[in-house]
């Protein structure tokens, strides 16, 4: 994965802006450390950071495309296209010369095979900015599922981007402003795609191309899912996506670095590991690399709650001898997690916007640890999504009450909001979700004839596939490449994908969650792997970080002027800052971890908010 950063001004000549665009670039070193590069034309600039993983020595970006010397496209890329290889055969048989063996020329060169179709030849994870001289317009386009990001800020002359909000922030002509819609973006549980919280800036949503020229900037979709009859058994419905799963699980095994897996010991990644380990095996390419997190004493520790019925470590350690992988785990201890310098790393890699600290530092921490050993790990991210693997996809009050089906599962216990009344009416967060839902539920596509279940399944199916995860890839994207660690999500692939939300309830389900895809893969696992419950990413249950979070939140309470009482109500803080029992309890805990958070965000912000 690498970096992007860049300038379009349409009355500006940037021929003189080496030093601007390669600011801009230099905020997102961290993507990529192995190369840089800045190329520059009267109307245009790219600026490149590299994290290189195919053809080393060839794929130095940004990367240009000629005709008779002259320069007719130039590409600043982020990414894998995993059929490169069979697009390179297609372009060489059309009369294509490729000079490089990187996919990026693969890119550049089906640009100029096919124009603005060449996103259908595509299959992979990627982000990019593509200039073409002749026509002076930039393209930036992201992959189907979005897990590759990239922003952009229109300008009244053209145009800023980056791989993330820190590029456009580095260069002098934008100003960080947050109003009310951002405050909405910030607090609120759910994203409107392709919104930021600043003012004037936006992600190119998945599947988007977004073209930029002398006429303005126009969005564009190329690519979204529909709905088609599948008649398929259950049988051959999971033959089907056993298939399509190893083809691109072999797809994404190609890097010409360091390669392992993510394993916790859940279906997901434990199908995912079965079946690189047996391709890598049959390549005589040696034993898999497979990694895992837990926490120091949380064997003697561990208690069983609904969201984690039992510890991932004997079960990673099972599928690890069972598929016969190098298996590491990475033991995260009280001290990495009260570490200021790695809580400032994991507020950095998100452009210090307040997270959720207890899921963020020993994902980041696991991260740090592979990329000691390898650079490229594959994760099973987005197979819930698909196959129904959270509890609320089949809880029928969840499952069908009018809103996200994750909010309703929150919203059955008593609510408790942390936000100034005036703010609170203000802002109208809920009012903001309905809305939003409203927005989701009218994109989805219809079958006719479905009976009212189908049609429910589908819904739900579709808000997870583009409303929650995109969460989940933002998460896995910035805290990977924070690290310089390139995350690939071979569940993503489209054609996968595009199969899953058309398989009928009644196939999907197969007797339990996910049964479509234990039957897919019941073959390569254990029976304790194959019949285990979804087990969620585990947070550090320490008490000693329970009471360090306690204890940074009555400072903060000590704190008249603190920036977070502009948006909390005090009282409820105040009762948020009891000795409530138990230093550790989950909920409390991550309550006061938000608002310290918040305020820290407010530190930083505080003169760019205006609403």
């Amino acid at each position: 994965m690498c970096g992007i950063a860049g300038w379009v001004d349409f009355d500006a000549d940037l021929t003189g802006e080496w030093a601007a665009v390669n600011a801009m670039a230099e905020a997102v070193a961290h993507r990529g450390p192995d190369g840089a590069g800045v190329w520059l034309q009267p109307h245009v600039a790219l600026g490149h950071r590299r994290l290189s993983i195919i053809d080393i020595d060839g794929g130095a970006q940004p990367m240009l495309a000629r005709q008779d010397e002259d320069v007719v496209a130039a590409i600043a890329y982020n990414g894998e296209v995993y059929n490169f290889r069979e697009l390179r055969r297609e372009l060489q048989a059309r009369g294509h010369i490729f000079r490089t063996l990187s996919d990026t020329e693969c890119v550049l060169q089906a640009y100029l095979a096919w124009g603005l179709d060449f996103v259908d030849h595509l299959n992979g994870i990627y982000a990019f900015a593509l200039w073409d001289t002749r026509r002076e317009e930039l393209l930036l386009v992201r992959d189907r599922l979005g897990v590759k990001p990239m922003y952009y800020v229109p300008t009244p002359s053209g145009v800023l981007f980056g791989s993330e909000p820190a590029a456009i922030a580095a260069h002098p002509a934008f100003e960080a402003a947050v109003d009310e819609n951002g405050l909405r973006e910030l607090l609120s549980p759910v994203r409107r795609p392709g919104a930021t919280i600043w003012c004037g800036m936006y992600e190119v949503p998945p599947a988007g191309l977004v073209r930029i020229n002398r006429s303005g900037c126009r969005v564009q979709h190329y690519w979204q899912l529909a709905a088609w009859s599948n008649h398929d058994s259950p049988n051959a419905a999971a033959r089907t996506v056993r298939g399509l799963l190893e083809s691109s699980v072999q797809g994404q095994l190609v890097a010409d670095v360091p390669l392992c897996a993510l394993l916790s010991g859940g279906l997901d990644s434990s199908a995912l590991t079965a079946i690189a380990a047996q391709q890598l095996r049959h390549q005589a390419a040696g034993p898999l690399r497979s990694f895992s997190v837990d926490f120091a004493g949380d064997g003697e520790q561990f208690r069983s709650d609904v969201l984690r019925p039992d510890p991932d470590a004997p079960y990673a350690r099972e599928v690890a001898g069972f598929t016969r992988t190098e298996h590491h785990v990475v033991v995260v201890d009280h001290g990495q997690l009260l570490d200021p310098v790695v809580r400032g790393a994991v507020l950095g890699a998100y452009d210090r916007l307040p997270v959720q600290n207890d899921l963020s530092l020993p994902l980041y921490l696991l991260f740090r640890a592979i990329r000691e050993k390898s650079t490229v790990a594959l994760s099973g991210e987005g197979a819930d999504e698909m196959f129904g693997g959270y509890a609320w996809f089949h809880d029928a009050e969840d499952a069908t009450a009018p809103t996200f089906p994750w909010l309703a599962a929150t919203r059955r216990f008593p609510r408790f909001s942390i936000l100034d009344p005036d703010v609170d009416r203000r802002l109208a967060l809920d009012a903001y979700c309905d809305d939003l839902y409203a927005e989701a539920l009218a994109e989805v596509p219809r079958l006719a004839g479905e009976s009212d279940r189908d049609r429910r399944t589908r819904e739900v199916t579709y808000l997870h596939l583009t409303r929650y995860l995109p969460l989940l890839l933002e998460r896995a994207d910035r805290l990977s490449m924070a690290v310089s660690l390139e995350v690939r999500v071979p569940f993503l692939d489209h054609r996968l994908v595009e199969l899953a939300f058309n398989v009928p309830r009644q196939v999907r389900a197969y007797e339990r969650e996910k049964g479509l895809l234990r039957t897919a893969v019941g073959d390569l696992l254990p029976d304790s792997v194959l019949t285990r419950r979804k087990s969620h990413f585990p947070v550090s249950r320490q008490p000693g970080y329970g009471q360090l979070i306690r204890q940074q939140f009555q400072e903060l309470m000590a704190t008249p002027a603190a920036p977070v009482f502009a948006l909390a109500d005090r009282r409820k803080l105040q009762w948020l800052a009891k000795d409530l029992g138990d230093a550790g309890d989950l909920s409390t805990r991550r309550l006061r971890e938000h608002v310290l958070a918040l305020n820290a965000w407010l530190i930083t912000n505080r003169q760019r908010i205006a609403w």
